[in-house]
């Protein structure tokens, strides 16, 4: 009986063409944020099973794989109430928590504001589904050190380049801040308490709309007086999108009356971006959207979310997590970063290949010589050009095919005797 060959479920093979698309597209990313001068670092795949529930990823601490302890027997396995007890590590569930870890181990070797870049998988046990894996890459970068708005404006500048660059012009950045949140709850008069519960909440309002925000505050038991103030505000005729980005459409779309340190940093963020991408003050691709919360409760300032016109989901977000590196050093140390949503992008990118036109492939009888078609295979790749060696078939025709759609475009025919160099070898083009 034959057995079962698929991969995991949740996990996925990449044939060569489609593991070339993947690499083009990271390459971009990688570059452009190069550009913007932040450097690349890595992390183990697995950190301390603590450190992963240590209350700083939310709700993906439940979707994190553990790996047992070494020498654990089926009795351990049976008396443990908790599925922590036999567990010391665990596979990354995203890219935060391991860049606080190495900040805090390295904080002596790093400069004052460190710019990171991470890419790489990480893995949570989701329900496989369309569109949402087991293992999936991520693309983060951080700036850590810097306590001021200019680290979102860097973050902000470098993600919309690097979009612009993949061709997706027309991204536009969701923009709230959690500060602006717990005021809003405070005003409609939901109780501290309930802060938390209320945001998971309002965090749904793109999927269950308006009226179903509201009946399931109402359901929660929440304030019943606050969810009628919440929800006059939410059902006001203004649009939940205030454009351009300045401060009078920010107060727009605010209770009356609420002050917070929070709205100068939104205009001071939204006329630095403007500014660096050649725009009038307030005309930078920003979009304030008071109701945006995105789940993590680790952050504490500005958040963000990328969209583009073409597809109706986000294709990345990030924020300001300034508690977190803090619980590992014992003291406060500012933090913000931004992941883009890698396999929803390179679905929507088109990038052409590089270094088609240097692809050459070798058909060579099969009974010419080894050590003449490996001589004859490393002049080739010292002229600068991928080279593959292929037997010649009876039918070359779907060799030559195949070869064109794997990227080659240039083939020659290399006799058994004698193997000439490459220089003499007559180049054909691929269709």
């Amino acid at each position: 009986m034959a057995q079962q060959v698929n991969p995991p479920r949740g996990m996925r093979d990449f044939l060569p063409a489609d593991k070339a698309r993947r690499e083009r597209v990271l390459g971009v990313i990688r570059s452009t944020y190069r550009a913007h001068g932040f450097d690349e670092i890595e992390t183990p795949v697995v950190e301390d099973s603590d450190r992963l529930h240590a209350g700083l990823g939310g709700d993906n601490e439940k979707l994190a794989f553990g790996i047992l302890k070494r020498g654990i027997g089926t009795e351990e396995l049976h008396a443990a109430r908790d599925v922590l007890d036999v567990v010391d590590l665990g596979l990354r569930f995203d890219l935060t928590v391991p860049l606080a870890r190495f900040y805090a181990t390295h904080r002596a070797e790093l400069p004052a504001v460190f710019r990171a870049i991470q890419i790489a998988p990480v893995w949570r046990a989701e329900r496989p589904q369309k569109g949402r894996y087991r293992q999936f890459v991520q693309c983060d970068i951080d700036i850590v050190g810097e306590s001021g708005v200019q680290a979102e404006a860097e973050l902000l500048l470098a993600s919309l380049d690097a979009l612009d660059a993949l061709g997706l012009e027309g991204g536009s950045i969701r923009v709230n801040d959690r500060r602006l949140l717990t005021a809003m709850l405070d005003v409609f008069g939901f109780a501290a308490e309930e802060h938390e519960g209320v945001l998971i909440t309002i965090d749904k309002l793109d999927k269950i709309g308006p009226e179903g925000v509201v009946a399931e505050l109402a359901e929660r038991g929440a304030s019943a007086a606050a969810v009628e103030a919440f929800r006059a505000f939410l059902l006001r005729p203004q649009t939940r999108e205030f454009l351009p980005f300045g401060e009078r459409q920010i107060r727009k779309g605010l209770p009356a009356g609420l002050e917070s340190p929070a709205i100068a940093d939104l205009v001071a963020i939204g006329e630095a971006v403007a500014a660096a991408r050649g725009a009038e003050s307030g005309d930078a691709p920003l979009v304030f959207d008071p109701f945006l919360v995105r789940g993590m409760g680790y952050y504490t300032g500005p958040i963000l979310e990328l969209a583009h016109p073409s597809v109706p989901y986000s294709l990345g977000g990030g924020g300001r997590y300034d508690g977190m590196i803090g619980r590992f050093l014992g003291q406060s140390v500012p933090a913000t970063g931004f992941s883009l949503g890698f396999e929803r992008l390179v679905e929507l990118v088109a990038l052409a290949e590089e270094g088609a036109a240097d692809a050459v492939a070798l058909v060579h009888d099969a009974d010419a010589p080894l050590p003449a078609l490996l001589a004859l295979k490393a002049e080739a790749v010292a002229t600068g050009a991928r080279v593959r060696l292929v037997a010649r078939p009876r039918n070359v025709k779907p060799l030559l095919d195949a070869l064109a759609a794997e990227g080659f475009t240039r083939f020659a025919f290399v006799p058994a005797a004698p193997v000439p160099t490459f220089a003499d070898l007559e180049l054909r083009p691929l269709a």
